[in-house]
């Protein structure tokens, strides 16, 4: 579908590229910025125009809405109802705070770490299929949410590692990762199971880990231990080009303090292979920076995403959808 609705303007924004001729992020501005940049213009021409701009984050992966008066919770709150699209819970250790209604602060792990670049929730069986930012209070300095086209990713390990590829998408994916239990906010992968879970019931949290698909180990000090797998390496969606997405979490976990990624039979990741991906990763990354008021539309099927170090103050809040 060709860019056509009178009730937005194309424009520009830095970090923006041109990949495999579809433009990301889309950046649409209001066609009268005196007169139609309000948030009750922007939720009116959301509710007339719902199939063309699902169209429009299918086509481009990413879609911004920039130059609008959207001031706080509640506003975002209203976009996201304008969008219809069904809100989907949260379920991993990112340290999250509810705000209003639909609407949850993002990661508030420390301001000067790095968020590894993700797909939202790869590892449940019922993964979002957009991830929607609004930014509150841009950073001084640094604090981008860079994102990457999975697709790219894909093409360029087969290129490069095309065995390796092969056999790991064809044994699967196993993760492990340990959380508290309770929530640690000077971790950025310090929520607690009782936060993730709903509840401190160890049973009932046992149930709920096995509806998404996780074995739960209980340790000494009060956390547990996860287990998931198998998952793929990649995976083809409807409607995007029948496009291979990267769509694991492969270098985010890989050796880490809390975490593990292997292949499903034990086998360990060559750990070359681990390397040159995330130097994949981060060459084909876009460096979309944040202006005040900016609501970021991802598809979370064909994108990943991270959150580069920043000083304060920061805040951007999120929500997932269906």
């Amino acid at each position: 579908m060709e860019f056509s609705c009178e009730e937005f303007k194309v424009g520009k924004c830095e970090g923006q590229k041109l990949v495999d001729g579809e433009t990301m992020p889309l950046v649409l501005h209001s066609p009268d910025p005196n007169n139609s940049s309000d948030l009750d213009s922007l939720v009116s021409s959301l509710k007339k125009n719902k199939d063309w701009f699902e169209q429009m984050i299918i086509k481009n992966s990413a879609v911004l809405l920039r130059g609008y008066d959207v001031k706080n919770a509640e506003d975002f709150n209203q976009i996201v109802e304008a969008f219809g699209w069904d809100d989907i819970r949260y379920v991993g250790p990112a340290p999250r705070t509810h705000v209003y209604k639909r609407i949850w602060t993002a990661n508030e792990g420390p301001l000067e770490e790095f968020i590894y670049y993700h797909h939202e929730m790869v590892l449940i069986k019922e993964y979002p299929k957009k991830v929607i930012l609004f930014c509150e209070v841009p950073p001084p300095k640094g604090g981008e949410t860079p994102f990457v086209p999975s697709f790219r990713v894909t093409e360029r390990m087969l290129e490069e590692f095309p065995g390796a590829v092969e056999d790991i998408d064809g044994k699967g994916l196993k993760y492990t990762f340990t959380a508290l239990s309770k929530n640690d906010t000077s971790s950025m992968r310090g929520r607690g199971w009782e936060d993730t879970f709903g509840t401190s019931d160890r049973a009932e949290a046992e149930k709920r880990a096995k509806a998404l698909g996780m074995d739960m180990e209980w340790l000494p000090n009060g956390g547990v231990k996860t287990v998931l797998g198998p998952r793929a390496l990649t995976k083809v969606f409807d409607g995007r080009k029948g496009r291979r997405m990267w769509f694991n979490t492969m270098v985010g976990m890989h050796g880490k303090e809390h975490s593990s990624a292997m292949m499903a039979d034990g086998t360990e990741i060559p750990a070359n292979v681990v390397k040159r991906c995330e130097e994949i990763i981060e060459e084909e990354s876009i460096q979309f920076k944040w202006e005040k008021g900016d609501v970021l539309v991802l598809d979370n099927l064909a994108l990943l995403h991270g959150r580069r170090p920043s000083l304060p103050p920061r805040r951007v809040l999120v929500t997932t959808c269906k």
